[in-house]
């Protein structure tokens, strides 16, 4: 396997464009946002491979499952739709099965895809995205399994994966890598693990891509990494003088990135969100748990303490900031005093939303060995509880809003309800409103009339 990706590209193509009819390919994605903008580089080089879009498994001749292993129940899922995938492919037996992401960069995970799966016909992980097109070659060349992990990015790769074109599911808006990896190794996480250690791309390159996404029409861009406040290490640059110089693009109007640790987020982010208008309102500063000893065993470096000194202080340079952050509900030792913790700083942050987690046990990492795992039961009870808080406070959050007019970048019609157009403010309101569809990809105030927990209802001012 060492020929060229444009060439194996092509090569495919080729096999492709010899069948009776243009083959299709579905793309599932589980996992977070860097895994979504995987998926993308990856539909792009099913594209170029001559490859339609199918709606779904069943009517698709290529199913690729783009994985995560942060939780088992996401592990769970993804066990379960291959076994979906074996059933279905015993009906299309030319169907090709491949597998990759975090879950690939698991020993146990391709031990059992060998043993169980072996309906699955391509495996590969995080470090080698470049390579899908050599691997399906392979695969169709020889008619075998075809399986290639690599346990760290390699220097000698023909493109590395950040400069991989992407299929962008809207025209408007879209993401951006500016590093991968993670040095911080939570005792939870395993991403360092899957994901390996920070690299941050040059800023030439992103420089490049950005303004090529703004030709494009990419209005709203995304810049996504592990933990962006760590980017620039070696290349003498900081995010916020990266924010700064993405900000003077012409042709983007607004700028999110995501995820910020707060042991890392200084001043500087701070004073140029402050002054950059192009940059959303929106910060997503995951705490995990408000409880100091918690925090500690997590291996976060940072306390509850300095975590609500910092929340002031974004909250005080920019009072208009829409805050959300991730919890972990039963961590192992965590007690109701611990928990009592994380709900009085939910209280007093007031986040405007919060993604909830169970705690899951995770081989490999630190907390999967540590004494006192919380009781299912009492940690499910405790979920309960600071989901009905978080969802109280961002109830309230979104009650403040009706009757204000928000700048809203809209997306597509509505998935329930035609005859509406969503979109998203500049805090990151999701918010759905009567419109015409040709004003997708079109900024537009909306005055809210009516708030629920998760969304906003209102009407186009046009």
């Amino acid at each position: 396997m060492t020929d060229g990706y444009g060439d194996c590209i092509e090569r495919v193509a080729s096999i492709n464009r010899s069948r009776d009819r243009q083959p299709l390919a579905f793309v599932r994605t589980f996992g977070c946002q860097m895994n979504a903008h995987d998926s993308e580089k990856l539909e792009e080089t099913l594209l170029r491979m001559g490859y339609g879009k199918a709606p779904s498994e069943d009517c698709a001749d290529l199913a690729l499952i783009n994985t995560c292993c942060v939780r088992e129940n996401a592990e769970n899922r993804v066990f379960g739709n291959l076994g979906k995938l074996k059933e279905l492919k015993g009906k299309k037996p030319d169907m090709l099965v491949a597998v990759c992401g975090c879950m690939m960069q698991e020993d146990a995970a391709v031990e059992r895809i060998k043993k169980s799966y072996r309906h699955v016909d391509v495996v590969f992980g995080t470090f080698n995205l470049d390579r899908f097109p050599e691997l399906l070659l392979s695969r169709m060349e020889s008619g075998r399994q075809i399986i290639d992990i690599w346990k760290g990015p390699r220097e000698d790769r023909g493109i590395p994966s950040g400069s991989l074109a992407t299929a962008r599911h809207f025209a408007h808006k879209a993401s951006l890598s500016v590093m991968f990896g993670c040095d911080n190794h939570c005792s939870y996480c395993i991403v360092p693990y899957v994901r390996g250690a920070e690299r941050s791309r040059p800023p030439e390159g992103i420089m490049e891509e950005a303004r090529a996404l703004a030709d494009s029409g990419a209005k709203e861009v995304m810049l996504l990494g592990q933990n962006v406040n760590s980017y620039g290490k070696g290349l003498n640059l900081s995010f916020a003088e990266l924010l700064e110089r993405v900000c003077e693009i012409g042709g983007i109007e607004r700028i999110r990135f995501m995820t910020s640790h707060p042991k890392d987020l200084g001043d500087d982010l701070i004073q140029v969100m402050k002054a950059q208008p192009k940059i959303a309102r929106h910060l997503h500063l995951p705490v995990q748990s408000g409880s100091s000893r918690i925090l500690s065993l997590m291996n976060r470096r940072y306390t509850k303490e300095s975590y609500l000194n910092l929340v002031e202080k974004i909250k005080s340079s920019m009072p208009d900031i829409a805050l959300t952050t991730d919890f972990i509900v039963g961590f192992p030792g965590e007690t109701e005093e611990d928990f009592a913790d994380t709900l009085d700083l939910a209280e007093r942050c007031r986040f405007q939303g919060a993604f909830t987690f169970l705690y899951s046990k995770r081989t490999g990492t630190p907390a999967a060995k540590m004494p006192n795992q919380v009781d299912p039961e009492v940690a499910g009870e405790r979920f309960k509880r600071l989901l009905a808080c978080v969802n109280g406070i961002q109830e309230e959050a979104n009650a403040r809003t009706v009757g204000k007019v928000l700048k809203v970048l809209v997306e597509e019609p509505n998935a329930k309800n035609p005859e509406l157009m969503t979109g998203r403010g500049h805090g990151n309101e999701l918010v759905h409103f009567k419109a015409d569809k040709s004003l997708a990809g079109q900024f537009v105030d909306v005055r809210i009339t009516e708030s629920k927990i998760f969304y906003l209802m209102g009407e186009a001012l046009t």
